[in-house]
């Protein structure tokens, strides 16, 4: 067995990055790429002395402790983006050959390799939400989740044909057990469909790259621990499920946009839950959906609960930096959420500079072929202007008025009976917990307030433009060449990473 972790997520030219492994196996090799428009090896040892160190207990929230194996100093022409550790050895018990993953990110620092315009932020803070390697997830019982352990099998990397959903044919599979068996099959984790690198950003960088956009490359926590990260950036991207934020992180964000810095969220159930980070950065903590265990809750630092950014213990609803929030989307396709929807957009101001050069019109399906309106999305409390019967925002959510609503797609919180069995580790859904969260109490006219929601792409300025897709899924448009998506994402590169602009 041979598995490993990098002591931290990113680090700049010149300083030390520390590989952590272990194996059973006397010697292994070690490969590190530069994975992008093209996968560029850059650094290798075939002979790194191996050693067995033992798993703790609670691993997954206190992390393994593992000494480096391999420390190296990132050098100066190492180019900002996402880098790929290999590590390959032969297990000394079974004789067969083992490779896995770990991963580190190298950010821009200015000097020899000058930023580009756009910087992806990627969600390792969702990753390691998912991730249940060494013990429980968030999904299943932890609060806190450590980030010096490997990752499980699946987030980093998986096995040719890669299996999205497991409903987005003309099967009808709302327990999604399709990709549990298929996970199982190829001794992968069950939540890896879920996050990760390689479900969602890998496609986005190699679409980017290959396109010719300049893309740098940072991380969730270098908002709050490195906010200087975001300086000379035109534009932040985030991609597929970027859900777990911090107050400082947003802090970082806001004040970017305020500044006239650009952000596209190609990205759904974004910024929904509220964590903290804690021993000098490499622990998450989340109470979720208990609030009440939380120990700054009822405290000086209450507005730190990490909870539901949308809660009202909160009081800072996403929607205020993205213009829109997971309370008023949910699921498509995914339980009995939608379960047969289009798997698309239906286009509202075709007109509208985002849809330059992509033929569509008023009332128009797109995104359709590759699904990229599922799973988990986001939208806002709208109605129906009556002037001329296109939809705006009523504000009351906290999305702001000028939000522009460019295509929507209905889509629906889980009620408790809708739920997939796997997730009813309650007596409530989605649906009842969050009209609790965001109304107080889970009357019937609170639930019917967000029992029948949508999918909202669109866009607002403020200092910055912030656009929204309001989907996990869009960037599998970008993979399948869907000349709608890929025109659409053309659009806001050119605009957003070279010039302030009016959401008209």
């Amino acid at each position: 067995m041979i598995e490993g972790y990098a002591s931290q997520f990113s680090y700049v030219a010149g300083e030390t990055a520390s590989l952590c492994c272990s194996t059973n196996a006397r010697r292994f090799s070690l490969e590190i790429a530069r994975v992008g428009g093209t996968r560029e090896i850059v650094w290798s040892d075939n002979d790194v002395v191996g050693k067995l160190h033992p798993t703790p207990e609670r691993a997954s929230e206190l992390g393994c402790g593992w000494p480096a194996s391999v420390q190296l100093t990132v050098p100066q022409e190492w180019r900002s983006g996402y880098y790929e550790v290999v590590l390959r050895a032969v297990d000394e018990t079974t004789g067969r050959s083992e490779e896995s993953l770990a991963f580190f990110v190298v950010r821009a620092s200015g000097g020899a390799q000058p930023k580009a315009p756009i910087l992806l932020i990627l969600a390792t803070n969702t990753y390691n939400a998912y991730n249940d390697w060494g013990g429980p997830s968030l999904y299943t019982g932890a609060v806190r989740a450590s980030f010096q352990r490997p990752m499980a099998r699946g987030f980093l990397g998986k096995p040719e044909p890669h299996m999205r959903y497991p409903n987005l044919d003309d099967v009808y599979d709302p327990e999604h057990e399709r990709f549990r068996t298929w996970a199982d099959r190829h001794g992968l984790a069950r939540w890896s469909g879920s996050s990760g690198w390689y479900t969602w950003e890998r496609m986005f960088v190699q679409w980017a790259e290959r396109a010719g956009y300049a893309i740098d490359v940072a991380v969730n926590a270098d908002l709050e621990q490195h906010p200087e990260v975001v300086d000379g950036y035109r534009m932040l991207v985030s991609v597929g499920h970027d859900e777990y934020w911090s107050w400082k992180m947003r802090d970082t964000a806001e004040s970017f946009i305020e500044g006239g810095g650009n952000v596209a969220f190609l990205s759904g159930n974004s910024v929904c839950w509220q964590v903290r980070f804690e021993d000098d950065g490499h622990t998450m903590v989340s109470y979720k959906a208990d609030p009440e265990a939380d120990p700054v809750y009822g405290t000086d630092d209450r507005h730190l609960v990490s909870t539901l950014w949308c809660s009202q213990l909160v009081g800072r609803p996403e929607n205020h930096l993205t213009g829109v929030s997971f309370s008023r989307g949910g699921y498509i396709r995914m339980g009995n959420a939608v379960p047969k929807a289009s798997g698309g957009y239906t286009a509202w101001r075709p007109d509208h500079w985002v849809f330059a050069g992509t033929d569509v019109h008023y009332g128009d399906l797109f995104g359709t072929k590759d699904s990229v309106v599922v799973y988990e999305v986001d939208g806002c409390e709208f109605t129906l202007s009556t002037e001329d019967g296109l939809p705006v925002p009523t504000g009351r959510d906290g999305t702001p008025e000028t939000f522009t609503i460019l295509a929507t797609a209905p889509a629906r919180l889980w009620s408790f009976k809708e739920l997939p069995s796997r997730y009813r580790s309650s007596e409530t859904g989605d649906l009842e917990e969050t009209a609790v969260a965001v109304f107080g109490e889970a009357t019937p006219e609170a639930i019917a307030r967000l029992a029948h929601n949508h999918a909202v792409m669109g866009l607002y300025t403020r200092g910055g433009t912030v656009f929204t897709s309001g989907t996990t899924d869009w960037s599998y448009g970008l993979a399948g060449h869907d000349p709608v998506i890929t025109q659409i994402t053309r659009n806001l590169l050119d605009a957003l990473s070279h010039q302030e602009i009016n959401n008209g």
